[in-house]
Parts: C-alpha cells; structure tokens; sequence
C-alpha cells in the first residue's frame, strides 16, 4: 500500500539522470504546481540500486549487436522503490520508440491515472523481462530517435499537469488548447493593431462575440484541414461546422 500523498497528481520517474527533471520542478507552471503541491515529480535512480561494485547498470545484449542495454535488476529494483512511494495501484508507463503514440486523448486517460510511474530508458534500450513484468504501456512522442527517455517523460508531466484542476490560472485553457477539441488552433494576435501593414481581422476588434466565435471556429477548421486532414477524417462535423469549412475553403481556393 503506497503511502498517501499531499500532491493531486503523483509521478515517480526512473532515470539515470533525475537531475535532468529540475527542467520540470524549477521551472514554469510545473514549477509553481510543485510548489503549491498540486503535482509530486519524484526520480529514481537505478545506480542506486545496482548490485555491481563498480555501479553498472548496463550490459551487452546476448546474441550479439551494436551498444548495451539497461539491466533488469536496477530497474526492477528502481520501479519496486518507486511503486513504494506512489498511491496503490499506480501503472507503469515506459517511453519506447515502439510503444503507442502519444496523443491528447492518451493524455487525457493519464490524468485519469490520478498517478504513474515513467521509465526513462538509455542505451539501445532495456531488459525485455523489464517490460514483461513491470510495464503496463509503453508510449511514444514520435517517429524519431533520442538519446534517453528523459525528454518523453518532462513532455508526459507537462502535457498531463495542465489538465490537474488550479495548474492552469483558468482551467478552461487547457480545454480550449490545439488538440483539446480535435482541431488545430486559431490564429491569435495582440497588440499592436497593425505591424509594417499587416493588420488584425476586422472581426476580432468588431466587439461581437458570436462573430469572433464562428471565425475562430472556421479558422481552426480551415488550418485543421490544410495542415493536419487526418485529424478530420473520424470527426462528424455539424451543419455549422460544414457551412464554415466549406466557405474558408471557397476563399482559400481550396478543393
């Protein structure tokens, strides 16, 4: 049974460089979530439980083939500390070039979590019998590779911390970001009205809420499609929503 925990949101993070996670904890909104304990960051390094005198926690791979991988007994024995310390039940998420692709809707499920544990992986990767028996889900931030999987995981704590209620100064931010509704969002701009001829849409100093709604509205529809159209393709778009896409791409020249 994990202790109980001051933090809404728990994440223990294994890695051979927590160091890396003041990058979370000192820095920006994560920072002052941490500091109001509406987030926990704890890291855990498997060095400080290897059985190697010389502090291994690394070795080749059997059956040969380029770099080393990490071993199971530091990591078992850093995820068995880490689980000490989370809530009860808390699942275990390990960042994988082959694991599923992270998504707003994949955020939104850990935050549901409440908690979770990230291993951050280095070398050519770890122990499969890590991931046989401690990994609940291994996830991806993309089609490319990194040195380790520190970066992945500050991007998991950010990502699932803007959706922890008082994080946000307005949670509503965090419903109306890119992704949040499934589309792209909206062009914004701020002062001044007019920069060296470029001006601001005349609807949006208008006044007229409704007609800045439906702008943006057709506008993160109109980006959604040119720029990213798979994020349309399983989305049913209301008698609005048609009628506004259908004229931004009439303007746009658009098929």
């Amino acid at each position: 049974m994990g202790r109980r925990l001051l933090a809404m949101y728990y994440f223990g993070v294994v890695s051979l460089f927590p160091e890396m996670f003041d990058a979370v904890t000192k820095y920006g909104v994560t920072r002052r979530a941490c500091e109001k304990e509406l987030i926990k960051v704890e890291a855990f390094n498997p060095r400080d439980y290897t059985l190697d005198k010389f502090g291994n926690v690394d070795a080749k791979p059997f059956g040969g083939g380029p770099g080393m991988l990490m071993q199971y007994q530091p990591l078992h024995d850093a995820i068995k500390v880490a689980r000490e310390h989370a809530p009860s039940g808390t699942k275990v998420v390990c960042l994988s070039p082959q694991g599923k692709q992270l998504d707003h809707s994949l955020v939104t499920k850990f935050h549901s979590w409440g908690s979770m544990i990230l291993i951050a992986g280095r070398y050519e990767g770890i122990d499969e019998r890590v991931l046989q028996t401690e990994v609940d889900l291994e996830v991806s931030i993309g089609d490319y590779v990194l040195s380790g999987g520190e970066l992945p995981a500050m991007c998991i704590i950010d990502a699932v911390s803007r959706l922890v209620p008082g994080v946000l100064g307005n949670i509503q931010n965090a419903y109306e970001d890119t992704f949040a509704q499934g589309l792209l969002h909206f062009p914004q701009y701020t002062r001044p009205e007019e920069i060296n001829g470029l001006k601001v849409p005349e609807v949006l100093v208008s006044g007229n809420h409704e007609k800045i709604r439906q702008w943006r509205l057709q506008q993160a529809l109109g980006r959604t499609y040119e720029r990213r159209p798979d994020l349309l393709e399983g989305r049913e778009l209301d008698k609005l929503e048609r009628k506004l896409l259908k004229a931004y791409k009439e303007e746009h020249g658009l098929n």
